[in-house]
């Protein structure tokens, strides 16, 4: 069998064993857990406290309420449609729920549509949108692609997805990074870079081709461009430090096959020594550096994974709003509430891409 074979079936068989137990073998809604069950339960994952599955389960539900009649999520005036319909699918996929199947296979089924009709209807391909959108874009697909009932929309998945990764490879810059524009000659930060970069290692996983030399690009980029040895941590545009950069350019660097690296390690030490990473008033770019730095934590192992998920789980749950979202305004970004519904869930790694 061949290296696209493999790594396809290990990325399908994993999915569908975690979603079948998820489906079969979790209470119904309504059900208690007996003392034998809640035992082996936490046993098999104590960090995930009742706390967090009831935060999760307000959380969907509010994505449920919130979905657009044409299956999409967006912000309040129809901004960002592509990241939000994408991260809300890996909300819930996170949780083992996949279109077609179950109590959301429906809502989620309308998500999926919207998002291959977008690419659809797009002649590039790109949608129209920046890399942020199309990053998230490609994670979602890669994730889905393998996961739904219906075996034709399979093989949309798969032609959108291999057309997505080859305008992502095209797009990269001399350097190694990216930006906003799908263009290699539209500069590079580290924000833009680690999604995007994120998002080919999903789809790697899937079994899409991408070269190493576009890895061993990204990390060149990371550890001679904008990795600062002087702070640990990752600067925006050049060597400096931000919580955000740091949170995804180490997250990316893992994924690029640096976990056991010095400068890795410098910088998941300055991410746990961080005095305003916990705190939502002084980290700006909160929820989206905890969505990179709780998997950063997964790759780390499992003794820096065992420190950090309760800090950020407990935080989480304390910023929950009484509507079930973590939106707190109403024009906001609409990557909030799937972003913190991912980092509570992250114990279940029904995810590939968030996987060790």
């Amino acid at each position: 069998m061949n290296a696209f074979c493999n790594s396809k079936l290990r990325h399908l068989t994993v999915g569908l064993c975690l979603a079948m137990a998820c489906l079969f073998a979790g209470p119904l809604p309504g059900q208690e857990l007996n003392a034998a069950e809640t035992d082996a339960a936490e046993t098999d994952a104590p960090e995930m406290t009742e706390e967090a599955e009831q935060a999760i389960d307000r959380g969907l539900k509010y994505l449920l309420a919130s979905q657009n009649t044409d299956g999409s999520w967006s912000s309040e005036n129809g901004d960002y449609a592509i990241a939000g319909t994408s991260l809300g699918l890996m909300a819930f996929m996170v949780e083992g729920h996949f279109p077609g199947f179950g109590r959301y296979g429906e809502a989620l089924d309308r998500a999926k549509k919207y998002l291959l009709k977008r690419a659809k209807d797009s002649p590039t391909g790109a949608m129209g949108v920046k890399m942020y959108e199309l990053g998230l874009f490609t994670i979602a697909m890669s994730e889905l692609w393998g996961m739904t009932s219906d075996p034709e929309d399979n093989k949309e998945i798969q032609e959108v997805l291999e057309r997505t990764v080859e305008i992502i490879l095209r797009s990269q810059s001399p350097l190694g990074g990216w930006r906003y524009a799908p263009r290699p000659d539209a500069g590079q930060d580290t924000s833009v870079t680690a999604m995007v970069f994120v998002s080919l290692a999903s789809a790697r996983e899937a079994g899409v081709l991408v070269p190493t030399e576009a890895i061993n690009r990204v990390t060149g980029y990371l550890r001679d461009q904008v990795w600062d040895e002087r702070t640990g941590g990752f600067g925006y545009q050049g060597k400096g430090y931000t919580v955000a950069c740091t949170a995804g350019g180490v997250y990316a660097a893992q994924l690029a096959g640096n976990r056991d690296t010095e400068w890795v390690a410098a910088a998941l030490n300055s991410l746990e020594n961080s005095p305003t990473m916990f705190s939502r008033k002084n980290n700006g770019h909160f929820y989206y550096s905890h969505y990179y730095a709780m998997q950063a934590m997964v790759q780390a192992g499992d003794e820096r994974y065992a420190k950090w998920y309760p800090k950020i789980r407990d935080a989480l749950i304390r910023l929950q709003q009484p509507n079930g979202s973590w939106q707190e305004k109403e024009q906001d970004y609409p990557h909030k509430t799937p972003m913190a519904i991912i980092i509570l869930g992250t114990p279940h790694r029904y995810i590939p891409v968030y996987q060790r």
